[in-house]
């Protein structure tokens, strides 16, 4: 049931159009934001915008490759044109490549973690910063539990959300004083269209990992996000959340 958390708040989700970024993008809706999803894919992120509308939820799709600055302006101009300013910033997208370790990663693999994962945030974090100034803002990025602790054979995917993590707390550092919040999330094992099959040997693996005995789901990476987003969470920034049923309290 919506409490109108973000009633009148204008609001960008990265990655909007599959898993986690897609609870997102509709759990911001259902508290009375106006959500602009971007994606770079089209086809998945119209068809959801389109749900999210004939719902009654005020939405709108772009068609974004992060990576591109010149593509973020865009996306940042036609959100800020909605109200004259963005109150929410979730940066969410990311790129997530082959399992193996650092001496087998090439470097494309690397510069392309990077320009998505890292430079996406940095881009829509740079030309959202301007229209929030005036009223301040939230940005909650989301991280992962590999931004705290190591994982196996994902050496570049780590690295950047360690990075990511840096961004936020430096973010909350130097924009505080405008009342600019920014935060990060730390998923754990999140049931997605990415996830081991339930039953599979890593599957147990990451349910072996967890205080609650199950992987969570993407609607509860989204509760945080709207409490991170919210007015309820105005004396929080430069935290770091971990989603993640307890495992990175072990």
């Amino acid at each position: 049931m919506s409490r109108r958390m973000l009633e009148d708040k204008v609001a960008i989700v990265t990655g909007g159009a599959h898993g986690i970024g897609r609870a997102i993008a509709e759990a911001f809706c259902r508290e009375h934001a106006w959500t602009l999803v971007v994606d770079l894919d089209g086809e998945a992120g119209e068809a959801f915008v389109k749900a999210l509308q004939d719902a009654g939820h005020h939405a709108a799709f772009m068609k974004v490759d992060v990576s591109s600055e010149e593509q973020v302006k865009l996306a940042v101009t036609a959100a800020s044109e909605k109200t004259g300013t963005i109150d929410v910033l979730c940066n969410n997208a990311a790129y997530l490549a082959n399992w193996h370790r650092i001496t087998e990663a090439p470097a494309d693999e690397w510069e392309k973690t990077i320009q998505v994962s890292l430079m996406g945030a940095v881009h829509f974090t740079r030309h959202t910063i301007p229209w929030m100034t005036t009223n301040g803002g939230s940005i909650v990025n989301i991280s992962s539990i590999q931004g705290i602790v190591g994982a196996r054979n994902s050496p570049a995917y780590t690295s950047i959300k360690h990075g990511l993590i840096g961004l936020t707390r430096s973010t909350a550092y130097d924009f505080g004083p405008q009342n600019i919040r920014c935060n990060a999330i730390c998923p754990g094992a999140i049931t997605t269209r990415i996830s081991p099959p339930p039953g599979s040997e890593f599957h147990q693996r990451q349910i072996s990992k967890t205080f609650l005995g199950r992987t969570g789901q993407p609607e509860e990476v989204a509760a945080a996000a709207v409490f991170l987003a919210s007015d309820e969470a105005s004396y929080i920034t430069g935290a770091v959340i971990p989603v993640d049923g307890g495992w990175t309290a072990m």
